[in-house]
């Protein structure tokens, strides 16, 4: 019989699931290391590792999650944030239990600190099937980090690629080699979500992560092996993940490494879990991040999390004219022409597609003839 478990060993819930992949037997014992995270847990028989949903049984590991699906979802692609890939379109965003990351900021810690195997019993094709029915284009694996659950996501979106539907993942980038190899099967489109640009004081404290540079290690691994389209994000905490040096490392590393025109977000951080005594980031802060990675020559920065503010448009590097003109989520005017070229210069602009027919966001789209 299975035996049921939570994080570090103790147990908890009945766990499903099946046999993970990414992992390798340590000798001499039915000792076992996770290999889906850069954290390399090493598990033996009845331990789970941090994440809490990956475990020891009987040395093997199993994915305990595997189909089961916490949170279901369909959202505006932009929402991610992804700008620059498939504009307009509809993912349907799952996630599941548990994380290998402690943030204490967390928007989803109701699901990602969660160390419980729940969630409705979903197979690859259920979750497929779901999406083609709630009318998305394509699936996005979200709200905790998907290297976790790597094995599922990996069957989801090769159902998903029958169906005409693209995958996207929203992580933090804490992988490794062989994970990054399995997003090559299936992923399209891949956003990095930096905190506090890397800063290692930061990471440590208020992330439970003692070196960031896996996350830059996985980046050069999907540039080399993978056709994902990327783009970065980096929250910005004030006071204490803000700092303007280590933003201006992360951007030339985005400019040197992903090149000058990978589209970055820089996020406004809102009070929520272990944080809600500290202010939401000033605006004029965000600007400034984005002044920076002007300077360092990236091309596509924007401001997330504040509706309105005229730094979410897409601007023209070739005229400076607005290209894209957006409000929160939605796009509100759409001025390239059928190739993505600027209508004003006809500079190219690296968005991948366009809104499909019929977008609507809050109103009318205005699509230049």
């Amino acid at each position: 019989m299975r035996s049921t478990f939570m994080c570090g060993g103790a147990r908890g819930g009945v766990a499903p699931g099946r046999e993970a992949v990414l992992y390798e037997r340590i000798a001499g014992g039915d000792r076992v290391r996770c290999t889906a995270c850069a954290r390399y847990c090493e598990l033996g028989p009845g331990q789970a590792g941090l994440c809490g949903v990956r475990g020891n049984e009987g040395g093997r590991l199993d994915l305990y999650v595997y189909g089961r699906v916490v949170a279901g979802c369909v959202d505006p692609v932009e929402k991610k944030p992804v700008v620059h890939y498939r504009p307009g379109t509809r993912v349907y965003s799952i996630a599941t239990t548990g994380c290998n990351w402690l943030c204490r900021y967390c928007q989803n810690h109701d699901v990602s600190q969660r160390r419980r195997v729940e969630g409705a019993e979903m197979s690859p094709a259920d979750v497929a099937r779901a999406a083609a029915e709630a009318g998305a284009d394509g699936i996005a694996y979200t709200y905790n980090e998907p290297s976790i659950f790597i094995e599922f996501a990996r069957d989801c979106g090769l159902e998903a690629r029958k169906r005409g539907l693209y995958n996207a993942f929203v992580s933090n980038g804490y992988d490794t080699p062989q994970s990054v190899d399995m997003m090559g099967q299936f992923l399209d489109c891949l956003t990095v979500d930096f905190k506090g640009s890397a800063e290692p004081g930061f990471t440590r404290r208020y992330v439970g992560v003692p070196d960031p540079e896996p996350i830059f290690e996985t980046l050069r691994g999907v540039r080399d092996r993978t056709r994902a389209h990327v783009e970065i994000t980096d929250l910005i905490v004030p006071g204490v993940g803000d700092s303007e040096e280590y933003a201006r490392r992360l951007c030339a590393f985005v400019r040197d490494e992903l090149g000058p025109d990978t589209p970055i977000h820089f996020l406004r951080f809102h009070p929520d879990y272990k944080m809600s005594g500290f202010p939401p980031t000033p605006v004029r802060t965000l600007e400034r991040h984005h002044a920076i990675a002007a300077e360092e020559g990236l091309r596509y920065a924007y401001v997330g999390n504040v509706p309105g503010h005229p730094l979410e448009h897409t601007y023209c590097p070739g005229c400076g004219a607005v290209a894209i003109r957006r409000f929160g989520f939605g796009i509100e005017w759409w001025g390239l022409d059928g190739a993505n070229r600027c209508a004003a210069c006809g500079h190219p602009v690296p968005v991948v597609g366009a809104p499909p027919p019929g977008y609507r966001a809050g109103g009318r789209l205005r699509l230049l003839p």
